[in-house]
């Protein structure tokens, strides 16, 4: 393993599994709104769905270098996913103590995210094509670098989820609940706006 080019790939997953993005935000939004256990079943969907869609990327590299429109597309209908995510978030009720909601998300979400997230196949593409050969050229070393890819971005779900319950437990009047529910809910659309601006 080539020493220069582990610290490279670390260098390039801290800031792009821990900055905001769809999923981070979310999950502070939806810790923020049903406590961390409950987020887990989505947590556990994210999980799955950029493991596997790591696995697809890495096995079609050259498909998606190529057809970068599809991608785009892939893009809009994801902005559109996580700004209807991002208003029930932000027209949820405050939750009692105690309160369970039917509008949890769940695994299912947690995992359709992923294939809608055009920032996700950008993620992959440039860790695979510059960081592919970390643990060699073949696809079981691209296999080895989607699960550290997995060990820096469930770190990253799980304390932006925390993050989100810590904020709930601050907002503890139904007033005050409603006004996180708005602010959270509005960064969840700031994130989707970022995705559709040229940078």
């Amino acid at each position: 393993m080539d020493a220069d080019l582990l610290v490279a790939t670390i260098a390039f997953l801290l800031p792009m599994c821990f900055t905001p993005g769809p999923n981070n935000v979310l999950c502070a939004a939806h810790g923020s709104q049903h406590g961390f256990r409950n987020s887990l079943p989505m947590i556990f969907g994210m999980a799955v769905g950029w493991t596997t869609l790591g696995l697809i990327v890495a096995g079609a590299t050259g498909i998606i270098e190529e057809n970068r429109g599809i991608f785009e597309a892939i893009t809009y209908l994801g902005v559109g996913f996580i700004v209807y995510l991002s208003y029930k978030i932000a027209t949820s009720k405050p939750l009692e103590e105690g309160e369970l909601s039917d509008e949890r998300l769940g695994f299912s979400t947690g995992l359709a995210l992923q294939f809608v997230n055009g920032k996700a196949y950008v993620h992959f593409g440039v860790l695979m094509t510059s960081f592919g050969t970390l643990f060699g050229s073949g696809f079981s070393g691209k296999v080895l670098l989607i699960f550290l890819n997995l060990g820096f971005g469930l770190p990253a779900v799980l304390s932006w989820t925390a993050s989100g319950t810590v904020l709930r437990k601050a907002f503890t009047t139904p007033d005050s609940a409603k006004t996180l529910n708005l602010v959270m809910g509005a960064l969840l659309f700031a994130v989707a706006a970022w995705l559709v601006i040229p940078h």
